[in-house]
């Protein structure tokens, strides 16, 4: 990338030419935030700040001096929107921000793995199943009716709904252990 590149970028985009922004973030972003995360310590932070950094620069179009080069103004830009991000996390949240960044990215990220992986393995059990177990599940579970309710549906007496309701517990249980699976709710 040439020394001037980004400045060209930006005088074009101040003309009036859209796509030189878009050919800017291309060239830089990448570098902004393997910078931003030096300073975060959190590649989502850093990404987010990227993104309102190249919004500050389209939005408030601020004046390039040429007294520096074009990236240490547009990583100085980058950095004061991180330090500002990162003070206003701080306020919202009695922990430090890196608590907070790695409570979310690490305990968030992994719980919602593991549930979605519990879900597939779920649905995938569930499609084994016979269709009345899976209807019965599905209204007691899911929709969470009562069992007369799903026996209104399924046009069944409730005694049919408790005794179907029981053993496709059992059926889907087996299922699931056969993965090695254990679902809380069964």
């Amino acid at each position: 990338m040439d020394k001037d590149k980004g400045e060209l970028y930006y005088r074009r985009y101040l003309e009036g030419d859209d796509t030189a922004l878009v050919d800017m973030i291309c060239d830089y972003k990448d570098g902004v935030i393997l910078y931003l995360c030096g300073i975060t310590g959190s590649y989502s932070l850093a990404e987010e700040f990227m993104e309102d950094a190249f919004f500050k620069i389209a939005a408030k179009k601020p004046r390039f001096s040429g007294k520096s080069s074009f990236k240490t103004w547009l990583f100085t830009i980058a950095r004061n929107v991180a330090v500002d991000g990162m003070r206003k996390l701080s306020r919202i949240s009695d922990k430090s921000v890196e608590e907070y960044d790695k409570m979310t990215d690490e305990r968030s990220i992994e719980k919602e793995y593991l549930r979605e992986e519990q879900k597939i393995s779920l649905h995938r059990a569930m499609e084994t199943l016979n269709p009345d177990y899976r209807q019965v599940l599905y209204l007691t579970y899911f929709e969470e009716l009562s069992n007369s309710e799903a026996a209104r549906v399924m046009k069944k007496s409730c005694r049919q709904i408790e005794n179907l309701l029981y053993r496709a517990k059992q059926a889907l249980r087996s299922k699931l252990e056969k993965e090695g699976f254990e679902y809380e709710r069964l």
